[in-house]
Parts: structure tokens; sequence; C-alpha cells
């Protein structure tokens, strides 16, 4: 099949640190182009993603309001259908690419809604045409999507193989996300101290909003038991995770996936947080981690870490989110939208 991938406009692919959808669109054009499909990646300038790439496409912009996020996105997703004439095939990332009135008609698209249904966005996509279909990415958020026509549940994949298996032995319990109350850095301190555990946080801090809450709730916890080392690379990353005895994911939030918590996995390590969102199908609670509620709930599971095997970790990665996993579900929709492909 010829493919034509979209990603969304804000990072690079690969993200050069911090990103999840960026992730994904990447692990999925390399999946694609090794199982022998053409395809055809439209990604901001300066993207490295090792497939053909749609030139003269804009910059990483991030958007510094609604009107201009929406603008900017609305020029990037012009740019791409003008260079996607040829495809099968569309495969959009984006947020208005589903809904851009000037995109060849007869092309099928496929989106992917890498946020929660419940939201203005949710309204929009119940009024999408038959032409598009529609992925969740975990049966919670298609469980939320309230009258959304959903094509397919298909979990993130990632590259496991270049993932290195850690022996946790680093002494530490590891957080790693957004500055964000949803993600819980705070609750994640709270519960390492409690549990007795040194913790190492690394976390991206973008605009006033996480740089305040990282000022008021989280800077005074810090510590020699607390160390903040700010936002760090995939390979740093892996490190961190690697060397830790638990990762902990005390989200605030339901969360429509959670693809860190699947690299922890990769690295071997245990999950220990909160039950929100889609994390029950990625952590088996008593096997690959802990789901709990409640600091003190998590606090007692951090301490009973210790006795779960790290190879279970690995081999839930291995087996249930790769990227060879995730471009097979993909091909097998694909190839209902296009009989005869």
């Amino acid at each position: 099949m010829r493919i034509g991938l979209i990603a969304p406009p804000w990072l690079t692919v690969p993200p050069p640190k911090y990103g999840g959808t960026e992730v994904v669109v990447d692990g999925l054009a390399r999946g694609l182009a090794a199982a022998g499909h053409d395809v055809l990646l439209a990604a901001p300038k300066g993207s490295t993603c090792p497939v053909p790439l749609v030139p003269h496409m804009p910059e990483p912009c991030a958007g510094s309001s609604a009107v201009w996020s929406a603008t900017t996105e609305l020029y990037h997703v012009a740019s791409a259908y003008a260079a996607l004439k040829d495809v099968d095939l569309v495969h959009d990332h984006t947020v208005a690419g589903p809904f851009f009135r000037y995109r060849p008609g007869s092309l099928p698209v496929v989106t992917t809604n890498h946020g929660p249904f419940r939201s203005k966005l949710g309204e929009l996509y119940r009024h999408l045409g038959d032409d598009v279909a529609m992925v969740a990415i975990s049966h919670h958020q298609a469980s939320d999507a309230g009258g959304v026509r959903i094509a397919r549940v298909i979990h993130h994949g990632i590259d496991v193989d270049a993932i290195p298996v850690g022996d946790g032995r680093g002494g530490y319990a590891a957080f790693l996300g957004r500055m964000s109350p949803d993600k819980g850095p705070r609750e994640a301190i709270l519960i390492a101290r409690s549990a007795g555990i040194r913790l190492l946080m690394a976390a991206r801090i973008q605009g006033k909003e996480e740089q305040d809450y990282f000022d008021s709730q989280v800077a005074p916890l810090l510590g020699p038991e607390v160390e903040f080392i700010g936002e760090i690379t995939a390979g740093e990353k892996f490190q961190l995770m690697g060397g830790a005895v638990a990762f902990l994911n005390p989200i605030q939030w339901p969360e429509p996936f959670g693809l860190v918590m699947v690299e922890a996995l990769a690295s071997g390590t245990p999950v220990v947080g909160t039950g929100s969102g889609a994390a029950p199908e990625i952590v088996d609670d008593g096997v690959t981690g802990f789901l709990r509620a409640g600091i003190p709930e998590l606090a007692e599971a951090l301490s009973l870490v210790p006795g779960l095997d790290r190879r279970a970790c690995r081999k839930a990665a291995e087996e249930r989110f790769s990227i060879r996993r995730m471009v097979s579900d993909h091909v097998a929709l694909y190839r209902d939208l296009l009989p005869g492909a």
C-alpha cells in the first residue's frame, strides 16, 4: 500500500526529547516501511524519521494561543494534503486534519484521537463523515466516545528492541512526564517519601502554568531524597528507568493511554500508579506493577515491588506493545478500508 502519514505540527518526528504522539508516529512510519509498504510522512521541518518525507513542510511551532495553534495546524495540514495526492490512504494524527474541507474527497482517511473524547473535540468527532475511520488508543478511551464511531481500538507500540533492560539496582524510584498536576509529580514525591525510597524526577516544564505549579507545589518538596533533573533525552530516559526499582505513575486524570508506562515495562521496571484511565490495560496488577488509590496504599505497594519479576515486565512489552503488533493492527484496518489492497 501507499500510505501517507501526517504528524502534528508541534515537534519533529522523532521528538528531540519529550514527546508522545511523535514517538508513536515515528514507530508506525518505520514499522510500515519495514513491512514493505510505501510510506510518505508529512512532519515538521527537521524531522529525521528514516522514511520519505514531504518536502517544504513548516518548521515545528508551539502555539502561544488557541487561535495561533489552530492557524498553525491548519497551515501544516494544508501543506500535508497538498503533497499526499497519490497515496492510497492517509493516516492523520492531527486534530484539524479530519475536518479539512480541501482534502481529496475520494481519499480514505484514518485518524487517531490521542486525547480524551470527553471534550469539545469529541462533540466535533461525532459529526465526522463515513470517509474518516476513527482509531481509539485504549478501550477506556473508546468507552467515553459518546457516540463517535470507533473503527478500531489499537494500543500504541514502541521499539522494544531498542530499549535496554535495566537491573533496577539504582536504589531509587523514577518519575518522568510533564510538570502537570494531571501527571501527579507532587503525589510521586509524597509516595516515595512515605515508602522511604529516593526519587529521581525528570520532567519538562512548559509555559507559565506548569512553572507556577512546579514553583509552588513541587520545588518546596525537593531535597537530598528527591532530585529534580529536568527534561532529558531518550537515551537518558531509558538509563533512568532501567536503574529504577519502580516507575511511579500516580496520574490524577483518566489518561487515554500512557506510553511512558510501556517504556518503563520495556526497560524491565515495574509500574506503581493509580488505576485511572487506560492504566489497567497496560499494567497487570501484581505481575508487572501495582495499581492503587491513595498515597498510603501506593507507598505500601512501592515497598512490595522488589518481589516482582522484571522479566515479566519486559515480556509484556515485547508481546503486547511492540511496533510489530501496532503495525499489524493498523495494516488490518487499512486493508478493510481498501478492498483488494
